[in-house]
């Protein structure tokens, strides 16, 4: 086989992976989530195109405040094609997140989704991790109007340094990025997993497994 052969083929799958690696694009002008279809896709099924107005394209809320009191001291305020219908088949979607002083969005990782972050308000240290053998973590701190990039499907955080509220708006590549938090996958999945491999894989007593599946 020559080397000419192997080098063309090597291109074509790398470009057919690209392209199944990211959602595709529309085939027409719009095509608005039907939540109500049973009809089973890699998306969403289309309402009829007659049924479609303007509120079909709008979103109101992000300009409320999410609620921070919670352990974490951060909310998330999607809108997603869940919230906004008109985003199905688009590949983009945002979130807007708060953070009380000290409040983190805790490592988490989108399955779907490159996100870029631009902070509103405050001050946010942010970062993320690069996959193994390196495990390098790439961290810096923003100001009002700084933005920053998390590449898809890395773990990566935010967190808020200063003494007052912070505000980041978000944007994702994907209608329906999604979201792993890493210590609730880890210790909070139902069923369980089993003690002795997480023993194992943190290298801690089995009591205290116990004790992190219990918070979660």
């Amino acid at each position: 086989m020559s080397t000419r052969f192997l080098l063309l083929s090597t291109i074509a799958h790398c470009i057919i992976c690209a392209v199944f690696a990211f959602e595709p694009s529309p085939l027409q002008d719009f095509c608005i989530a039907d939540s109500t279809s049973s009809t089973r896709v890699n998306g969403q099924a289309c309402k009829s195109p007659s049924s479609v107005g303007a509120a079909d394209f709008s979103f109101s809320g992000l300009h409320i405040p999410g609620n921070t009191s919670n352990p974490n001291g951060s909310r998330v305020s999607p809108v997603n094609v869940a919230q906004l219908h008109r985003l199905n088949t688009l590949s983009i979607s945002m979130v807007r997140i708060d953070y009380a002083p000290w409040g983190i969005n805790p490592p988490h990782t989108h399955p779907r989704a490159t996100e870029i972050l631009t902070v509103i308000e405050g001050s946010l240290q942010v970062g993320f991790v690069t996959s193994n053998p390196e495990n390098r973590l790439i961290m810096k701190t923003l100001q009002k109007g700084d933005v920053f990039v998390f590449p898809i499907r890395l773990i990566h955080f935010q967190r808020n340094v200063g003494t007052k509220n912070a505000v980041a708006i978000a944007a994702l590549s994907s209608q329906n990025p999604g979201v792993i938090t890493i210590a609730n996958a880890v210790f909070g999945s139902k069923p369980d997993i089993s003690s002795d491999i997480l023993t194992k894989a943190f290298q801690i007593e089995p009591s205290l497994v116990h004790n992190l599946q219990a918070k979660f």
